[in-house]
């Protein structure tokens, strides 16, 4: 078992970052708990892990549900022990094609903070109590560069980054036993950059499988808790 980061919970886990993400962290000896909405994408992503002699667990729930952070920590400690590592990778862009602002309705404004917002907060919420516990751990937000930049019709999606960011920020200067850090991924071949920019050329953009190994290198520096950094 990974002494580092033993057991790790990784959320939108079954495509894209996030299964990535869990795949390379079982291959360094994590033990992983796989979470997304959709079972089937989740149980071949577990099965994958599996088969090349990790291990890994899925948990199929709705990030956005007020009840899915209870849920989920029960769950992975049930299944794997105390989560050492969380990484929010799960988001939603919201309603595509992506719109202005003024035609955002405040129903798909509040879906989009209720993923990539609150089911973070309410999550490491229930988790940093065990981390502490147990001699501390890492809370990992994957942002945006639309966290610090504004672009045009994507506003509901980088509200919701913006005050990931921030969170991260004051987690870090409330809890010092635990780590927290934001990062940028950069501009990915995946289905949610596909859904955003339709246009886009996937030959220049970045690789999930090579950001994950990138994201997981800088976890093993002297990362300071609060820190954003662009992988």
């Amino acid at each position: 078992m990974n002494a580092t980061h033993p057991v790790a919970l990784v959320t939108g886990a079954s495509r894209g970052l996030g299964r990535a993400l869990a795949t390379h962290l079982a291959e360094r000896g994590t033990h992983v708990v796989l979470v997304a909405r959709q079972q089937v994408p989740l149980d071949a992503a577990v099965a994958a892990i599996r088969a090349a002699g990790g291990q890994a667990w899925g948990i199929a729930v709705d990030l956005g549900d007020p009840e899915a952070a209870a849920r989920i920590t029960g769950q992975a400690s049930a299944l794997a022990g105390p989560v050492s590592l969380v990484i929010h990778n799960a988001s939603t862009l919201g309603p595509t094609p992506l719109r202005p602002l003024a035609d955002t309705t405040p129903d798909e404004l509040e879906r989009v903070l209720q993923v990539n917002l609150l089911g973070p907060f309410r999550l490491t919420r229930l988790l940093v109590g065990q981390m502490a516990l147990h001699g501390g751990g890492t809370v990992v937000s994957i942002s945006s560069d639309a966290a610090v930049e504004a672009y045009p019709t994507w506003g509901a999606y980088s509200v919701s980054k913006a005050a990931l960011d921030h969170l991260v920020r004051v987690w870090a200067e409330e809890l010092p036993s635990v780590r927290f850090l934001a990062v940028d991924p950069t501009e990915m071949d995946t289905a949610l950059h596909a859904a955003a920019l339709p246009d886009a050329d996937p030959s220049t953009l970045a690789r999930p499988d090579d950001v994950a190994r990138r994201l997981l290198d800088h976890l093993d520096g002297p990362l300071t808790s609060g820190s954003r950094l662009v992988a």
